[in-house]
């Protein structure tokens, strides 16, 4: 009890006094950055995985040819799922004397499920979300079947036995396919009026699906059933596909996002461990006089751990609370943008932020805290007897144990773990031996020199390990304020580059052959630019190197589905744009041997093709035999016609094909649309402009969340600046006292401070540039894949931010040794 309460009574003494303040401030920060990124990819990576449900229109999807029986709708509701029905089959719609070949989709109330529907009055209008479907007697055509029947908004139409009213322009659902060739003309219509068409009766080519949406953790028991009970006769579709620029940008925002965390944990832990010992310090002189009057070492370490938890308790709370506040500012902005509301805030953060702060404290503070059980009684008597500090490996031990374990905790990357800490431990290094070279040249030359700059240098030299210790801190600060600059430039560069101004915001498919002058004729007619018209033809696989691709095992379950697909195949006389030949040769633009294939790279992964193998396809009842020659990475965000395999000239020729392309079409060029498409009714255009500005949206989201965290990263550098200032504090507040008492200006005193910053400064900006371009060549080009260029101007800024940074912070944090009363420091050192 006695333990408790000395030490609630001296921790309020010394939290007014502010001597906590630093390595409070440092464990606030920790657990800010952990927290208000921990909450913010966590949600963010659940709201990205709703999203990415929208091409199901669900969350889960079980499709059958027959109808869905209806114990797992109940099962669904049951659990407070939502559950919609649709079912999909082919049917001509007429039109007077027009008909055409449609894709009917009859969808139930609260379809879809996830996503949004859109429509327009009048083919090419403005696009309006809605959340409804159409009311009975009405229907949703889309802008290619309305171009086929030569038919508008408030035409009817005849399904089966039924006449429908076409109440709008269907212009997007978001369970369509982004295939070239898989966008048929679509029909939407309520369920409800389907028994009356008469279009549904025994052996009729339906596929029925239910649409089931809800909370993750519903979702995820529901999933647990099917796997048990569902027959097989029933399709169970839970995973989509993503679009790659959309969660590229999400996941390397999220690296980025957990780096700057990491790093400032990193910062923060030598903050704690510089403040920690200068507590120490202080604390030397009291600990000395408690064991004078009889305190034991057991008192003395039991009131140091009490104050360690207490100091950890604060800054766990304190650190919580600011990163909630600014978690949920930044998720005001990305609501509506990544999800129409993102999920509730999960506690998981919270948990590893308060295990991650108190492993900071064991790691770093507590062994600083455990010299004082050392201290002797006689320092009452004399001041310069210092404790016998704990083994230096055990200290080093612990650090290491502490940040490695935090590491992994918060990264779980072995590569980005690997490279960070690894990084940093060289860096250090280098700085410490720096330090200790720097310590060296100050005493030998700073003689010649003015009085001002000869106290500066000399104090370098004079504090040869608080110099070594001070040039290692700066040094880190430095490196990763840096770092993270050069690696979120980078990041922000490539997405403002990954969609340019000028890319296609259209794309025209099912051109067909005798089409495709009179299209581009069209286009040139409009003042556009008129694009490469791109070859396509309608393929399947049937065999690699002569086993059937149903029976073959594939080394990646993907790799099935890709061999099993209809495919579209193009060909090319010369390598695309926005493709990279990465193994194998390319045929030459004359070639016309044998045919040849090249495959996109991480399809041939998924699928086990290497270089040499040979790929059947069934083509309009024809067999085709391919040779595997190369493989290409593709740049699937480049908005131009890419394909997984592209042949060899000549090789398709003859076989049945259509034509496919894209271009940016500006909003004043827009009125030749329905002229084309009514001189064209077999072409389809599909308007992207939706998808970019929501791409464009969630990449400037992601911007603003790297740039906003990236501001606990300042604050804790900030942080480690003045904890480095404040471990000599003490010193300079005393020097700085007997100076002036002697008649020194306080002009000289202040010159000659300035003086020892600049030259720490100088020595840790120059290796700090070195560490961070070294840095962020290996996480820029192997954990956020872009490219890397070093650049001159870092290290200027390396220099300059060194020189400017640490006489800044210096200045602001030694000037109140510097304005204190002579009379009263050298009072406070009797």
């Amino acid at each position: 009890m006695k333990v408790l309460s000395f030490a609630l009574r001296s921790f309020g003494r010394e939290l007014r006094s502010g001597e906590l303040l630093v390595l409070l401030s440092a464990i606030t920060l920790a657990v800010a950055a952990l927290t208000a990124v921990g909450f913010l990819t966590d949600r963010i990576g659940r709201a990205v995985e709703r999203q990415a449900n929208e091409v199901l229109a669900a969350d889960v999807r079980l499709r059958a040819p027959d109808p869905i029986p209806d114990e797992w709708r109940e099962r669904a509701t049951a659990l407070g799922l939502e559950v919609a029905d649709m079912l999909t089959f082919p049917s001509v719609v007429f039109l007077g004397d027009s008909n055409a070949l449609s894709t009917i989709r009859a969808v139930s109330a609260g379809y879809p499920l996830r996503g949004q529907l859109r429509i327009a009055d009048r083919p090419f209008g403005e696009q309006l979300a809605v959340t409804h479907i159409p009311d009975r007697g009405e229907v949703w055509a889309d802008r290619a079947l309305l171009s086929r029947l030569d038919a508008n908004v408030g035409d009817r139409i005849e399904l089966g036995n039924s006449v429908f009213l076409i109440s709008a322009v269907l212009t997007y659902r978001p369970d369509q396919s982004a295939g070239f060739s898989s966008l048929a003309p679509t029909l939407i219509v309520n369920i409800d009026d389907l028994p009356d068409t008469g279009l549904i009766s025994v052996g009729s080519r339906v596929s029925y699906a239910l649409l089931v949406a809800g909370e993750e953790r519903a979702v995820t028991e529901y999933e647990a059933a099917l796997e048990d009970e569902l027959p097989e006769s029933i399709q169970v579709s839970n995973q989509a596909d993503r679009g790659e620029q959309v969660m590229s940008a999400v996941d390397r925002s999220k690296r980025f996002l957990s780096l700057t965390a990491v790093i400032s944990v990193l910062l923060s832990a030598v903050a704690i461990a510089m403040s920690a010992r200068r507590f120490a310090q202080r604390r030397m002189d009291t600990v000395a006089l408690m064991k004078s009057i009889g305190a034991t070492q057991g008192f003395v370490v039991s009131v140091a751990s009490l104050q360690l938890l207490l100091l950890g308790a604060i800054g766990v709370i304190l650190g919580c609370i600011t990163g909630y506040l600014a978690e949920e500012t930044l998720a005001g902005f990305l609501s509506g943008i990544i999800a129409d509301d993102l999920p509730a805030v999960s506690l998981a953060p919270v948990w590893l932020a308060s295990s991650s702060a108190f492993l900071l404290l064991v790691g770093f503070a507590l062994p600083s805290l455990l010299e004082l059980r050392n201290t002797p009684p006689l320092r009452v008597l004399r001041h310069d007897i210092v404790p016998v500090a704990p083994s230096r490996l055990l200290v080093a031990f612990l650090a290491i144990a502490a940040v490695g374990g935090l590491l992994y905790l918060a990264i779980g990357d072995a590569r980005l773990l690997l490279i960070v800490l690894g990084g940093m431990l060289l860096i250090s290094t280098a700085l410490f031996l720096a330090g200790r070279l720097l310590v060296a040249l100050m005493g030998r030359f700073r003689g010649g020199v003015g009085v001002a700059w000869r106290y500066g240098l000399a104090n370098v030299a004079r504090r040869g390990r608080d110099s070594t210790v001070q040039v290692v801190a700066f040094g880190l600060g430095l490196t990763v304020l840096l770092l993270l600059s050069i690696v979120r430039t980078d990041l922000l560069q490539s997405w403002r580059q990954s969609i340019a101004e000028d890319a296609p915001n259209h794309f025209f498919i099912n051109i067909q052959t005798h089409e495709r002058d009179a299209v581009g004729a069209a286009f040139a007619a409009a003042g556009l630019e008129v694009p490469e018209f791109v070859p396509l033809v309608r393929a399947r696989m049937t065999e690699i190197n002569g086993e059937s691709v149903k029976t073959r095992e594939y080394p990646d379950p993907e790799g099935s589905g890709m061999a099993n697909r209809e495919a579209n195949l193009t060909w090319r006389t010369q390598l695309g744009e926005t493709n990279t030949l990465t193994e194998g040769e390319w045929w030459p633009a004359d070639y016309r041997g044998e045919p040849l294939v090249s495959v996109e790279a991480d399809a041939a992964r998924e699928m086990g093709l290497a270089l040499g193998d040979r790929l059947r396809f069934l083509i309009a009842g024809q067999e085709l035999e391919l040779r595997v020659t190369s493989f290409r990475e593709v740049n699937w965000d480049s908005f131009q016609p890419n394909f997984f395999m592209v042949i060899s000239p000549g090789a398709l020729d003859g076989f049945p094909s259509t034509y496919v392309t894209s271009l940016r079409i500006p909003d004043d060029r827009k009125s030749m649309l329905p002229e084309l498409v009514r001189a064209h009714p077999s072409v389809s255009v599909i308007d992207i402009d939706a998808v970019l500005a929501q791409i464009r949206n969630i990449l400037d989201k992601a911007s603003l969340a790297v740039q906003t965290v990236f501001l606990f990263t300042l604050a804790a550098g900030i942080a480690v600046l003045f904890a480095a200032v404040q471990s000599t504090i003490d010193e300079r507040r005393y020097e700085s006292a007997m100076l002036r008492a002697l008649g020194v200006r306080r002009r000289v005193v202040l010159y000659g401070i300035l003086t020892e910053f600049a030259a720490l400064g100088v020595a840790a900006g120059l290796l700090a540039a070195v560490g961070a371009s070294v840095l962020a060549w290996q996480l820029t080009s192997r954990v956020f894949e872009l490219d890397y260029q070093f650049s001159p101007a870092l290290w200027l800024s390396g220099l300059g931010g060194g020189l400017a940074v640490v006489c800044i912070s210096g200045f602001l944090a030694a000037r109140g040794a510097i304005n204190a009363p002579p009379v009263d420091v050298l009072r406070e050192s009797q």
